[in-house]
């Protein structure tokens, strides 16, 4: 009987601490919603982000240094992805549009990325696809291949990146093959919902599974850098700031 007892108030306790164990990790949580993703990520540069992404996965997360905005611009969200093929010019069968699907089913502050392959001298995008993004509210393109009518573009306001500038049109030259799947842009993969951030230095990928200690990373980088500053320009010293708080 003395045993059982002893087994019952075991059991009890257990499950008192799991309950409270859930409950110190809730709150323990902060709920990574598009606005605060938004926010933090609009605080950080694309280096400092570059850095927590190769930090938090082992693993690079900025594209190839040719990825460039058509003007100076800087986006954030979410991706919705697209992938074209090389099409043959007798090949006249009808087929899904998926590059214009997506730019038409993508939630609002979605960023639409383009693979096109070995397009380099093609353009993924022009100033219709970059009225009809602007238009439904998207955040942006990111462009493995090349952009067009890149002064409307600008005049339209809707964030272009891409890795080439060239007069030549997708049509007749390309057909899309998949939307809404893993691509790998400019060197790095891009899933549906990982999030992509940019600007004049380029472009980084935040796996969505890693957003919550990429943005811890980030807030430590800041920390230590903005104490690191007064410490530079009092001391006439990197390594001296470098020394004290292990930036490097």
């Amino acid at each position: 009987m003395r045993h059982q007892r002893f087994c019952a108030i075991a059991f009890a306790l257990t499950i008192i601490l799991l309950v409270f164990s859930s409950v110190f990790a809730a709150f323990g949580q902060e709920e990574w919603t598009r606005d605060k993703i938004t926010a933090e990520f609009s605080k950080a540069s694309t280096g400092n982000i570059a850095d927590a992404v190769d930090e938090a996965t082992g693993q690079r997360g900025f594209m190839y240094r040719d990825m460039k905005p058509v003007f100076r611009t800087k986006i954030i969200g979410p991706a919705a992805t697209a992938v074209l093929s090389r099409t043959l010019k007798y090949d006249n069968r009808e087929r899904p549009n998926y590059q214009l699907e997506i730019l038409d089913e993508a939630e609002p502050g979605s960023i639409l990325v383009y693979v096109l392959e070995d397009g380099l001298e093609t353009a993924g995008i022009g100033n219709l696809m970059a009225t009809a993004g602007k238009v439904r509210g998207l955040a942006g393109a990111v462009i493995d291949g090349g952009a067009r009518d890149t002064e409307e573009i600008e005049a339209i306001g809707f964030p272009v990146f891409s890795r080439s500038i060239t007069p030549a049109t997708s049509v007749g030259r390309y057909f899309s093959v998949a939307k809404q799947v893993p691509v790998t842009c400019a060197g790095v993969l891009v899933r549906p919902g990982d999030y992509i951030v940019g600007d004049r230095d380029g472009v980084v990928v935040v796996p969505k599974e890693k957003i919550g200690e990429v943005i811890r990373l980030i807030r430590q980088y800041d920390e230590k850098e903005s104490k690191m500053v007064p410490i530079i320009k009092e001391q006439k010293s990197m390594l001296k700031a470098i020394a004290i708080y292990n930036r490097y």
